[in-house]
């Protein structure tokens, strides 16, 4: 009982907090929202923690899952999706949604496989974490909400997701924010060795390839997954309360399947689904993305991460690159939600 009343008073300062910035800002009312065929408005601004929750949730089968997600926004605006990452989860985007709905964007904020409430409908279903599968999730969430095209943006798991969208299936992606810019892998590369330095910063995977980095994982996934969160954003001082909230969606009871399968796949140590064969012979070949295209990196990403200039060419439409300063890491739209809402709204106008 605690716990939920503990819920229900976050959600509560949450809701608030959206609505007194929209009174300040002067919130585009549903009314005069821009349509999918205009332009919105640029964001209002914000600091970061304004916000502490999403006020409700909503479920919807997609593909083989039943989606958790929140939306806010006129029905009737410019899609938006976005994409968290390991191990974050809606939260990362708790001040940039409402910024976008501001600014007269429907956005869609979803669980990832694997996290929070979103569930297989089978029980026999293979919790699959491999690339392909999570962006055939994104499609498939499109799907069941008859969205025909979308912004696409999101950082780590999220930003790989986002770019293979972009690459596989241009139609359904308007345009594309990619924290850590272009992040398409195959397994072939994932085999190849990196210098000592470079593979340090891989520990985790490497510990996960292991059946007691499995059993650590899954024992002690809130403690790790809080010196993940320090590791990555060395300069991002966060509070027990924040990383309370996204740390809830790692109780997901498919969460450390998907997670190991993840990394193991990645290396080559885990087999994926035959269904996805086709999708990842073609993501083998390191598809350029053809759509318009923003990639954000922040000034203190503790991440593995490439420098801007190694993946300036892998996009071909109107593309630029912003590196945000400040001590941001790893979770930039958390970090900084003003600019990574900023960018959202650039791309469109590109």
């Amino acid at each position: 009982m605690a716990n939920e009343l503990e819920q229900d008073r976050r959600r509560f300062v949450g809701t608030a907090a959206m609505a007194i910035a929209a009174t300040r800002l002067g919130m585009i009312s549903a009314a005069k929202a821009p349509s999918s065929r205009s332009r919105p408005t640029d964001p209002p601004t914000t600091k970061p923690g304004t916000n502490a929750s999403f006020a409700s949730l909503k479920q919807i089968d997609a593909g083989v899952l039943n989606v958790g997600y929140a939306e806010v926004g006129p029905a009737k605006g410019r899609p938006v999706i976005l994409l968290h990452g390991w191990p974050y989860d809606i939260h990362s985007f708790v001040d940039v949604a409402p910024l976008l709905a501001s600014a007269g964007y429907r956005v869609i904020v979803p669980h990832l496989r694997g996290y929070g409430t979103t569930r297989f409908l089978s029980s026999e279903a293979f919790r699959n974490g491999q690339p392909a599968a999570l962006a055939v999730d994104t499609v498939d969430l499109m799907e069941a909400l008859k969205i025909d095209k979308a912004i696409l943006a999101g950082f780590d798991w999220g930003a790989r997701s986002a770019d293979i969208v972009a690459a596989l299936w241009p139609q359904r992606c308007r345009a594309l924010v990619s924290v850590s810019g272009y992040l398409i892998g195959n397994q072939e590369a994932g085999k190849m060795p990196l210098p000592p330095k470079d593979e340090l910063q891989w520990w985790y995977q490497f510990y996960f390839a292991t059946e007691r980095g499995r059993a650590g994982y899954d024992k002690y996934r809130r403690d790790f997954s809080k010196l993940i969160w320090q590791l990555a954003s060395p300069k991002w001082n966060f509070d027990d309360a924040t990383f309370d909230c996204s740390a809830a969606s790692l109780d997901n009871p498919d969460h450390v399947r998907i997670v190991i399968h993840n990394y193991r796949w990645r290396l080559g140590l885990a087999e994926g689904e035959p269904k996805y064969d086709d999708l990842e012979k073609r993501l083998a070949k390191g598809p350029v993305i053809t759509v318009p295209t923003i990639t954000l990196e922040g000034d203190a990403n503790g991440a593995p991460h490439l420098e801007p200039g190694a993946y300036a060419g892998k996009f071909s439409g109107k593309y630029a690159h912003r590196t945000i300063e400040g001590g941001v890491g790893h979770n930039l739209p958390q970090e900084a939600p003003e600019a990574f809402a900023k960018a959202v709204v650039d791309v469109d106008g590109f």
